[in-house]
């Protein structure tokens, strides 16, 4: 195999931006070759987009067996996510999902067996990881530039997000639509970098606020508290009804502190660890003489396209995927945990009991109303 012939589940608004940079051959080693959307009423606009070339089809099932495709970009609604990737995986194609990996873990679970037993790459789209900011945090923190982790602190609120958002579409931020709110559909990102840099946490404590500030069913607000084995603790803040927003991901050590904010990151080094300081000195007041260190990073990056190509080099040359799939669960373990905790009103210890978060969110399923909206299509540049 020389190059990898894609094709995309789901033409909505990300759909449309992976078929873009893989027709625009952003992607050296991949090329579009079938995309595939239910909605039959859209295929007319989706052709303007795609030429003539690209087949389309409205079932997933008759794409993964056409022999067209190698891989498949799965970006559909969030629910569907692991069902067509295991549809995918069982028909030998290499399969890259959206964020989340899923609504809730028992499904994913089921996603990542699947994945196990198939001789397929499995990859998810976190784009954020490629990210040199976070790649020089989690190289300082691997290292152990950073000493122990002593606390995290993210503050994630610039996700702002007016009512007339969510009243573009029935399904948006309704518990039968999409699950969740801004955890799962703003904050998946954040949530798998934040476990990724400094691990998963052994017990959390969340404060979910639903439909706060805009009329929703899910959450638009959240502050959660996370413990971990070492001792060190983390807290999580976002919302998407902040303006202006912040987004500033804070790591304290027992070598110094690391913060990354406006695209910039900064790192403040002890010239002897925290701990080693606090044994020798008996002085009274006094601190660890402490130096900001000027760090090489370069230029901020999260495209889509970065994943993309990391991922046709796994399958082309067996290159280590920047987001393996099997680790989509993590993050989404976080986001469940939070929506959890909230419902019962208690700490949660990880792993958490699925099945009694399946049952709390059919719940909210059962009772879930999608709203009315004015219907809109697609248009060539993708916008609906």
């Amino acid at each position: 195999m020389e190059s990898v012939r894609f094709g995309i589940i789901g033409v909505g608004n990300i759909g449309t931006v992976h078929a873009r940079y893989l027709l625009a051959g952003t992607v050296k080693d991949a090329q579009l070759t079938a995309v595939c959307d239910i909605d039959e009423k859209k295929h007319d606009a989706i052709r303007q987009i795609v030429g003539e070339k690209v087949d389309i089809f409205s079932n997933a099932h008759d794409m993964l067996r056409s022999g067209l495709i190698d891989a498949v970009i799965v970006a559909t609604p969030h629910y569907d996510h692991p069902s067509l990737s295991i549809l995918a995986m069982q028909n030998g194609i290499h399969t890259l999902c959206e964020k989340p990996a899923g609504v809730y873990t028992a499904q994913v679970q089921e996603m990542n067996a699947c994945a196990r037993e198939c001789d397929v790459v499995f990859g998810i789209m976190y784009n954020q990881r490629p990210n040199p900011l976070y790649q020089k945090v989690k190289d300082l923190i691997d290292s152990g530039e950073l000493g122990d982790i002593r606390r995290s602190n993210w503050i994630i609120t610039n996700w702002y997000r007016s009512q007339s958002y969510y009243n573009s579409g029935g399904w948006r931020a309704t518990w039968k639509g999409e699950g969740g709110g801004v955890l799962l559909n703003q904050d998946p990102h954040q949530l798998d970098l934040w476990q990724w840099l400094v691990g998963m946490p052994v017990r959390l404590r969340a404060f979910c606020q639903f439909g706060k500030h805009r009329q929703i069913e899910v959450e638009d607000e959240v502050t959660a508290y996370a413990e971990y084995a070492n001792g060190a603790t983390g807290v999580f803040i976002t919302t998407v009804a902040e303006t202006p927003g912040t987004n500033r991901l804070e790591i304290a050590g027992t070598r110094g502190k690391i913060v990354v904010e406006e695209g910039r990151l900064r790192f403040w080094r002890l010239r002897e660890s925290e701990d080693a300081f606090n044994a020798r000195w008996q002085n009274g007041f006094g601190e660890p003489e402490c130096w900001e260190v000027i760090l090489p990073v370069a230029a901020e990056c999260s495209e889509h396209h970065v994943i993309t190509a990391n991922f046709c080099a796994a399958i082309l040359r067996g290159e280590p995927l920047i987001a393996p799939g099997l680790e989509g669960i993590r993050g989404l373990t976080l986001s469940n945990a939070m929506h959890l905790s909230t419902w019962t009103d208690s700490w949660v210890d990880l792993p958490f009991d699925e099945q009694r978060f399946k049952q709390l969110l059919d719940e909210r399923i059962a009772a879930s109303v999608e709203k009315q909206v004015e219907s809109r299509t697609l248009d060539a540049s993708g916008t609906w």
